[in-house]
């Protein structure tokens, strides 16, 4: 006999999953007309044989189509001091506008973002649909990360909701 769980109320679930702590970051993408981009904290390593990284991107995200045509795209790791960035990228402002707030230069056929704590630019290798998003694997092609002391700069977090910084 199966056992089914119980009902779980998908805020209640978001709300228990916020209790994660994760870093923030903004994929972006070179894409026909200009750079595109958006904030998630849904990306994590999958492999270090071949080297794979994990994007989730919202089914209904603005950026997702021109990844996939675009067939690679780049993660920044923001900065505690990045928080405003974030909040651009985030929202439903236009692609033009959003980069407006970020300078950026393009790296390996990806825009990077200027004061990320690091970026990591991929292929895109496969698309997987799952629930109300899609996951993204990319190859990792090219990375960098800032070589300042430990410490000199934090990353930003996302904890319960909101944005943190390390205490």
């Amino acid at each position: 006999m199966e056992t089914r769980s119980p009902a779980i109320d998908p805020a209640r679930y978001r709300e228990v999953i916020g209790s994660f702590a994760t870093g923030v970051a903004i994929v972006t993408v070179d894409g026909p007309d200009g750079p595109a981009g958006l904030t998630t904290n849904a990306i994590t390593s999958l492999s270090l044989d071949p080297l794979l990284l994990l994007v989730c991107f919202d089914n209904g995200s603005r950026t997702l189509p021109i990844v996939q045509r675009a067939g690679r795209f780049a993660v920044n790791v923001l900065s505690s001091d990045q928080e405003d960035l974030a909040r651009v990228f985030a929202s439903k402002r236009e692609q033009p506008e959003k980069f407006e707030a970020a300078t950026h230069t393009v790296a390996h056929g990806v825009p990077v973002l200027d004061g990320a704590l690091a970026w990591i630019a991929c292929d895109l290798d496969a698309l997987h649909p799952a629930g109300d998003h899609t996951i993204g694997i990319g190859r990792v092609t090219h990375l960098s990360a800032d070589d300042a002391p430990d410490g000199a700069r934090d990353p930003l977090l996302f904890f319960r909701g909101g944005f943190a910084r390390m205490a």
